[in-house]
Parts: structure tokens; C-alpha cells; sequence
């Protein structure tokens, strides 16, 4: 159905806090780790629990990858609940319960054409994805955001790739917005691969266009989770198939014709 990664070295391991930094605002967080022993592909995730939390908080929270270095794991975390604000005010030496890599993520060939879609948070699985990459030429990036561009980690990808930015204050800048994904979209259908995260709504409409288009399209799902490794069926999206299917273990990258949304 997706594009299926397999990674043999899914574990948990206890990695320590090296540093919290603010983004902007205290409402986006970088979380610096000590590197786990794994590797990872873009668009995989961790679940993350403090060891600090005891009991309470019961349930570890899912992130994206945002990029793994010999030096550190980061996360890019905004800070929206009481689990965040809670890992918002670790200190370094903490320990953390790390699971990963989970999940599928994106396929990609150095030589192939991408147009990646980024909303919001969305944008934090391709900062390693873009920084990694031997072509970044061969990359174009439409982002759309809310927050300040400085709230996020946007200007630190390569500059020799294309990207544009777009903010969204008003009805008439996502409308404004709607009409250059879309014309994003009809422009690259037939030169290589999309690329896509971000929130429910952004992905229906990149689902939309590409299908029309028929673009050879992958979306990145932000679907609640609670075990990340299939057992609760707390994640369940419904396929073209008519199955339902966990996100954390059969996504959360998905071909856009093969997953509703």
C-alpha cells in the first residue's frame, strides 16, 4: 500500500537531555539528545517519555525526527498541551525514554525532482531530509505557516534548494496560499515526487490536487497516537481498500490515492 521503509533496529533506549532551546517564541521548542544507536529515514518518529514523569503523565508522546546527527537527535516540538509544556522544562542530564525509529518514511532518490509541502509543523521531518540530501538542487519547497517564519527552522535548509514561504493571517492569505499549491501542484504532477506534512485540512487539499493531477504524491499523516507500535488502535486510518490500518506502523507516509482523509 505505502512506500514501505523497513528498519530492523527499532528499540528503546534512554538517552540523556543535552539541551532546550526556544524557537522564536517559548511555543516551539528544539529538543537536543544524546544520539541513539539507530539510524533513521526521513519521515519515521519517536516516542518520547520522560523518566522524570513516573505515572503521570501515562502515555509517551510521538514526534517527528527532525534531524540525527553523530552529535545529537533533535525534535522540533511545539508546545500546544501539558505533556509538551512538561518536556518543554527538561534540563540537560534528564533521562528520556526514547522508542524508534517507527513507522515508514519517505522514499527519495538523489537524482529525482521533489516538491515538498510543509504546513506548520509539518515542515520538522525535512529538515534532515533536506539537509542530508547530495542534490539539493533538486528540491523546491512551498512552506505554509502561522506562527513567525523565525518560530520555525526554516532558514537553516540548504540555500541552494528553492523554497518560498508563505504566512497565513487571514482568509484572504490561505486563499491566496490554496491557489499557489495548487498551481505548485499542476506545475510538478509530471517532473518527479511530492512530498507532504502537515495538518488534516493542508493534506486534504494537496490530496485533492494531486489527484486531479495525478501526481505521484506521499502524505505524511499527524494522526493522534498513544503506543506507536499498532497495539491500541488509537491511530486507525481508513484506506482506499476499505481497511483500516494503524498510522504509527503501516504510515504515516501514505500514497495520496491510497489513504482518505
Amino acid at each position: 500500500m505505502n512506500h514501505k521503509i523497513e528498519n530492523k533496529k527499532q528499540r528503546c533506549q534512554s538517552l540523556k537531555v543535552q539541551t532546550i532551546t526556544y524557537s522564536g517564541t517559548r511555543d516551539f521548542v528544539h529538543v537536543y539528545l544524546d544520539p541513539p544507536i539507530w539510524d533513521y529515514v526521513p519521515g519515521q518518529f519517536v516516542m518520547f517519555r520522560p523518566g522524570s514523569w513516573g505515572n503521570d503523565p501515562v502515555w509517551p508522546r510521538p514526534f517527528s525526527i527532525c534531524e540525527k546527527t553523530d552529535d545529537a537527535l533533535r525534535l522540533f516540538i511545539q508546545v500546544v498541551g501539558r505533556g509538551t509544556k512538561l518536556i518543554s522544562c527538561l534540563r540537560p542530564g534528564e533521562d528520556v525514554d526514547i522508542w524508534g525509529p517507527l513507522g515508514n518514511g519517505f522514499s527519495l532518490k538523489n537524482d529525482e525532482s521533489v516538491l515538498i509541502l510543509a504546513g506548520g509543523m509539518g515542515i520538522a521531518p525535512f529538515v534532515g531530509l533536506c539537509k542530508t540530501h547530495k542534490n539539493p538542487g533538486n528540491i523546491n519547497l512551498l512552506f505554509g505557516h502561522r506562527a513567525p517564519l523565525s518560530s520555525y527552522p526554516y532558514d537553516e535548509l540548504p540555500e541552494n534548494m528553492s523554497k518560498e514561504a508563505m504566512q497565513q493571517k487571514s482568509m484572504e492569505d490561505l486563499n491566496e496560499f490554496q491557489l499557489v499549491l495548487k498551481q505548485k501542484i499542476q506545475d510538478f504532477a509530471s517532473k518527479g515526487r511530492i512530498l507532504a506534512c502537515g495538518p488534516s485540512p493542508f493534506l486534504r487539499a494537496i490530496q485533492k490536487y494531486c489527484l486531479e493531477y495525478k501526481a505521484d504524491a506521499w502524505l505524511s499523516l499527524e494522526n493522534k497516537m498513544a503506543c506507536g507500535v499498532g497495539a491500541c488502535l488509537g491511530c486507525v486510518a481508513r484506506t482506499t481498500d476499505d481497511e483500516y490500518v494503524q498510522t504509527c506502523t503501516c504510515g504515516p507516509v501514505f500514497s495520496a490515492d491510497k489513504v482518505f482523509l
